[in-house]
């Protein structure tokens, strides 16, 4: 039986998968320190949210996905140390759920790990994930509903932190729910990972964590013309496509790598997320949590660096970027083209797979799908 369990649930946007990451990197050394990541790697875990927080539809993630809370929860339990589980979307759960989910780890000591910034940019950022994930929905609109609904990982519900506390300090005291702040600009990135491995008992010393990189944003003119394309794109109905292809081909793979401009929502969005995040630190200080780091972080500060909004791009911009966007995807295809005919007139080659449609885009679709798995820091 695990003496104790981590359970790191979000928020998304706060170094959730640069941390994740280096757990998976050094999963065998972390074995050898007795700690325990449990499942097969972080898709595990996403599956796992899905059944805590009760959403419909599992199998059309996989087949395995409906089962893959009683896998972590089987590994988990029968481990004598410690371990780990980790998912953002763990985040939206309601209080009931959460309270399941931690009584079926049975009698290890269960901890409650929240890594946490400030509202503007979390929402500033999650935004952005919403828009890559096919979103058409404007920056002011975002997060879309006030409800709290579990089975929503992209509303509030998962990026209010007050609320996500509350509600997973009804399962576990609030001596054993960690929050963890993100690094000021002028700390070293690596101060995360520090706090993070300094609480679960790691010893960094013997952990590589050089296999993380930071996600890079998009800038205001791609992300206005990526929300744009989406409403074209009705046949990425399903959340591997859509990860896959927006994500990780267009947007991580075309978009990304042009480093645009930076942007914020109107100002009267500023002033109510700033409003909402000194509430929310306000009840954090008050409730006893543990915090890693420095509370005052999660403060959006009063004056903010001036940035555009994507409602100032204009059509022109649009059509700079959707210019050089479409001549990078052509010289794709002609790659992709010519590989598919010398492989054809290569021996030993069959040409019945290659005459397949679904040939000609194999290739790209490896390249997205690491683009889709980059690590995420903040």
């Amino acid at each position: 039986m695990a003496r104790t369990v981590f359970f790191h649930v979000g928020l998304p946007k706060t170094g959730t998968t640069y941390l994740q990451t280096i757990l998976w990197n050094n999963r065998e050394e972390l074995l050898r320190q007795g700690i325990l990541l449990p499942g097969f790697g972080p898709r595990q875990h996403l599956w796992a949210s899905g059944v805590v927080r009760e959403e419909p539809d599992l199998t059309k993630r996989h087949a395995d996905a409906p089962q893959a809370w009683d896998v972590l929860v089987d590994e988990a339990t029968a481990h004598p140390g410690t371990a780990v589980v980790s998912h953002e979307f763990f985040a939206a759960a309601s209080a009931e759920q959460a309270a399941r989910a931690v009584a079926a780890l049975r009698d290890a000591e269960v901890h409650v790990v929240l890594t946490a910034r400030d509202t503007l940019s979390l929402v500033t950022a999650r935004w952005q994930e919403f828009v890559k994930n096919g979103s058409t929905v404007p920056i002011d609109g975002y997060p879309v509903s006030e409800d709290t609904d579990p089975r929503d990982a992209w509303d509030w519900g998962s990026l209010d932190v007050a609320d996500v506390l509350r509600r997973w300090s009804t399962a576990v005291p609030p001596e054993r729910v960690h929050v963890l702040t993100l690094p000021k600009p002028t700390e070293p990135r690596e101060t995360l990972w520090l706090r993070f491995a300094a609480l679960l008992g790691i010893d960094t010393e013997r952990c590589d964590a050089s296999g993380s990189e930071a996600n890079e944003s998009l800038g205001v003119v791609e992300v206005e013309l990526l929300r744009r394309v989406n409403a074209d794109l009705t046949g990425f109905t399903k959340p591997l496509d859509r990860g896959v292809w927006i994500r990780g081909y267009l947007a991580q793979g075309k978009l990304v790598p042009r480093r645009g401009e930076k942007f914020w929502p109107s100002p009267e969005r500023v002033d109510e997320l700033r409003a909402r995040g000194d509430r929310a630190v306000d009840e954090i200080a008050a409730r006893g949590y543990d915090v890693i780091g420095d509370l005052e972080d999660l403060r959006t500060p009063t004056a903010v660096p001036e940035r555009r909004h994507p409602s100032s791009v204009t059509d022109a911009e649009l059509v700079d970027v959707a210019s050089a966007t479409i001549a990078a995807m052509l010289t794709d295809v002609r790659q992709l083209t010519q590989e598919r005919d010398r492989a054809r007139r290569s021996p030993g080659r069959g040409l019945d797979r290659l005459d397949q449609p679904k040939a000609l885009v194999k290739k790209a679709a490896r390249r997205a799908r690491r683009l889709w798995r980059r690590p995420q820091t903040r």
